[in-house]
């Protein structure tokens, strides 16, 4: 029987390149999107035609509650069953401290805190009661090198990655004995369309703190992911692996 895997923030960029990675190795992967309908509608037809299983498209807002339980739920219905959890889906924020409207600065952490880290948390809820009954399952959570850096102007992005990296290191320690493994990645920069405006305006300075000389590739973090998915990875549990070409060495 063919894993089923869900990712969510699966339309583009990393959570897309999971998806394909994950399809072309013969599991049935679950696109979530929220404003992406036209290329998860692209990605499906490509993985049909290369011979996968059919993918199946989510809709849903993850930064809603109800949303994320109904997606779950859903996925259930059409597989019965979550193998993998690939928690993606995020967004990029300015909250610097010098925000002079407390209104813009509560609800810009909201958003990013909601999007970023209460999707994984309610996600990671709905699906382990299942992966229980059926002897086990992987939750990947996708943070960022932000998470261990103090980010100036984007402190709520920072503290979510943060959060889904200490989400991996309790579930890890809580489920282990379900045989439910955790594992977190946290890249580097990454060329993605999210990215692409600072790596313009940075592009040297970001080079050069890089050891390997180059930009992270979407396909470096889904080689990732579908390692940790693999059975390779079952003796893995609470780890973070940096996909940032060696950039933390000098921080």
């Amino acid at each position: 029987m063919a894993k089923v895997a869900l990712i969510t923030g699966a339309s583009r960029g990393i959570g897309a390149a999971i998806a394909k990675r994950y399809a072309r190795a013969g599991m049935q992967v679950v696109i979530q999107f929220l404003t992406g309908e036209k290329e998860a509608g692209e990605i499906r037809r490509d993985l049909i035609s290369e011979g996968c299983i059919e993918p199946l498209l989510m809709p849903a807002d993850v930064s809603r509650s109800e949303d994320v339980l109904q997606l779950v739920e859903d996925t259930l219905t059409q597989t019965n069953r979550i193998d993998v959890l690939v928690n993606n889906a995020g967004i990029y924020r300015d909250t610097p401290f010098n925000t002079t409207s407390f209104e813009h600065w509560k609800a810009g952490w909201e958003q990013v805190l909601d999007t970023n880290l209460m999707s994984a948390v309610h996600a990671t809820w709905a699906v382990i009661h299942g992966m229980r009954e059926h002897g086990g399952g992987k939750v990947i959570n996708i943070a960022s090198r932000s998470a261990f850096r103090a980010e100036t102007t984007a402190p709520a992005y920072a503290v979510s990655k943060a959060g889904m990296v200490n989400l991996t290191r309790c579930l890890a320690r809580a489920e282990a004995h379900n045989n439910i493994l955790a594992y977190c990645i946290a890249p580097g920069w990454v060329e993605t369309a999210m990215a692409r405006e600072a790596v313009a305006a940075q592009e040297a300075e970001i080079l050069a703190s890089i050891p390997l000389g180059r930009i992270a590739s979407v396909e470096d973090v889904a080689g990732v992911a579908l390692f940790l998915a693999s059975q390779d990875a079952d003796y893995l549990t609470g780890i973070t692996i940096p996909v940032a070409g060696g950039s933390w060495l000098s921080t």
